[in-house]
């Protein structure tokens, strides 16, 4: 007779999810998802291989989910640069509000690992900013804005900006970056 299972693969992912976001990655092991589920850390290993590949699957999760706040965002707003000004919030409010998540997603994988949502991620990112800036495949723009968005969002986390806070710092660093202007060759 087949041992009944007590828990699914999808329950293990979402209770992982939960126990990410209440006490971040490092609150995250299979001996504690295991104590939240309420069975055996080894019966874990017929749903997930090992800590690694929970910690992938959970990264594929924040990239979807980022992805999904950004697209819902872009929707609610004129295409091109009015769409990216929604995204550009949109990114860093998920930062502010699902800190653990944003974590996992920018800690470091396999090249592999980012094929999945990742990619999807990047691939919309890409498409608004090119929208935007007029210019088709607009990588150099991606990244600059990605590496924008993502030290605002750093920068604020550790509470360099002190009590009083970034300002109207995004707004002007936002509207600067988002300005298109090309360098002088040199």
């Amino acid at each position: 007779m087949p041992y009944p299972a007590k828990i699914s693969t999808a329950e293990v992912r979402e209770t992982a999810l939960r126990l990410l976001e209440a006490q971040g990655i490092e609150g995250v092991s299979m001996r504690s998802l295991a104590e939240v589920l309420g069975v055996r850390a080894s019966s874990l290993y017929r749903h997930i291989a090992h800590r690694e590949a929970l910690l992938t699957l959970l990264s594929e999760d924040a990239a979807s989910q980022l992805r999904e706040a950004l697209v819902a965002a872009a929707a609610s707003r004129q295409a091109g640069r009015p769409a990216l000004e929604a995204v550009a919030l949109a990114f860093v409010t998920f930062a502010r509000t699902r800190p653990h998540l944003y974590a996992l997603l920018h800690t470091p994988r396999p090249p592999e690992v980012g094929a999945g949502e990742g990619r999807r991620l990047w691939q919309f990112i890409l498409a608004q900013v090119s929208l935007a800036s007029g210019q088709p495949d607009d990588t150099a723009g991606t990244v600059a804005l990605w590496a924008f968005l993502h030290g605002f969002a750093q920068l604020e986390r550790s509470g360099l900006y002190g009590l009083s806070g970034p300002g109207a710092g995004f707004e002007r660093g936002l509207a600067a970056l988002l300005s298109w202007q090309e360098p002088a060759d040199t």
